[in-house]
């Protein structure tokens, strides 16, 4: 049976969770044919949707074709370090533009994800960002959240995420639930100082992990 035609959106994002769930690890072949046959589309909208994974550095270039790519250590410096500073600038402004509605927001998310028992690491890593984006669009700037989105698609290509680290999960809600009280309290330089700390935890941890990946695979 054929498989459902699909648009290049939707291609484009089935991909995209693919490889940054882990799904499709790091060296894995990713070929036009195989790609138009999962989703019973011709190899030309293929080639679009591969070129802005390739775009969005998720695939490379390699061996006479595509394979998803490695996360290097020092991009992920990089782009940790990035966004410590727009995840902070996004906390101070949430800070003092959070609207009640944004706040109850905040506020629901973090009591559903205090009441989890034992979640996975792929549940972890889901309500973790859907909290982030909360906080994100709370400071109703656009071209912040779109920065944002754009910076964390590098940072999720591991199948492990750091909130797996022993304490870390609890840990973290509890940052977060200081940063709701912050936000809640329209303390911004509190709410940009809470984030910083905890995204540099997040750094240090994703280096620690990548670290042990490198020793494990060599």
């Amino acid at each position: 049976m054929r498989a459902r035609r699909v648009d290049n959106e939707t291609m484009y994002d089935q991909l995209r969770t693919d490889i940054t769930s882990g799904r499709l690890p790091a060296g894995t072949p990713v070929r036009e044919v195989a790609v138009a046959e999962r989703f019973g589309v011709s190899r030309t909208p293929v080639r679009e949707v591969l070129r802005r994974l390739q775009h969005d550095r998720l695939l490379e270039s390699r061996d006479r074709g595509l394979h998803v790519r490695a996360p290097d250590p020092e991009e992920v410096v990089q782009v940790y370090d990035a966004r410590i500073l727009l995840e902070a600038e996004a906390a101070e402004q949430a800070a003092r533009t959070c609207g009640k509605s944004d706040l109850a927001r905040l506020e629901g998310l973090l009591a559903r994800d205090r009441g989890l028992t034992g979640p996975d690491d792929a549940t972890r890593a889901h309500t973790n960002i859907e909290f982030h984006e909360a906080m994100w669009q709370a400071t109703n700037n656009p071209v912040l959240v779109d920065l944002l989105h754009r910076l964390t698609i590098h940072l999720v290509r591991t199948p492990r995420s750091t909130l797996s680290a022993p304490g870390r999960w609890e840990e973290s809600l509890d940052e977060h639930g200081r940063l709701v009280e912050a936000i809640g309290e329209g303390d911004s330089e509190e709410a940009g100082r809470i984030t910083r700390d905890h995204m540099r935890k997040a750094r240090d941890l994703r280096l620690s992990m990548l670290r042990q990946e490198m020793i494990s695979s060599s």
